[in-house]
């Protein structure tokens, strides 16, 4: 990896599950079934939705292969799972990252695959879907937590994952 390091990949992927887990600190459990239009995810599809993404996408990212069947099994049993169950799956991903990430060779990462119609290195798949998927998804926390009232919450809280004023 010529950008980043693989310790300085996993130490972001890490970081965002850090901030993650910030947030859903905040979540009040009224806050759960908040949806800001009826076609769009609730909170706690947002967070069923994030327990599946990188762990299913990682895989994919080194192979250029997406596994349908392994999405849905995964969104199943997400589904199945309450608030304090989903928080602890998410978790679990800062080992997850740092194990499978951890275990690439720096070949691995160069290796050019295609996933989703683009062709890249898988260094840049990773940080394209999975590190940029979790900024996307968190920022989308962060405001429907706003939304719902948490007016406290700032820069803070959505960038460093931590209570404070700017």
């Amino acid at each position: 990896m010529s950008v980043l390091t693989k310790e300085e990949l996993i130490g972001k992927l890490q970081h965002e599950i850090h901030i993650l887990l910030h947030l859903c600190s905040k979540v009040k459990p009224e806050m759960l079934d908040y949806r800001p239009t009826p076609k769009q995810r609730s909170t706690i599809e947002l967070l069923r939705y994030l327990t599946v993404m990188g762990p299913v996408l990682l895989p994919a990212c080194q192979t250029g292969n997406f596994d349908g069947a392994a999405w849905e099994a995964k969104s199943k049993a997400a589904e199945a799972m309450n608030f304090d169950a989903l928080v602890e799956n998410l978790g679990s991903q800062a080992a997850f990252y740092a194990s499978e990430i951890g275990a690439m060779s720096d070949a691995d990462f160069r290796k050019e695959v295609e996933l989703f119609g683009f062709k890249a290195s898988t260094g840049a798949t990773i940080m394209g879907l999975i590190v940029c998927g979790h900024t996307a998804y968190r920022t989308q926390l962060f405001l429907y937590l706003k939304a719902c009232g948490r007016e406290e919450l700032n820069t803070m809280n959505l960038w460093a994952g931590v209570d404070g004023s700017m």
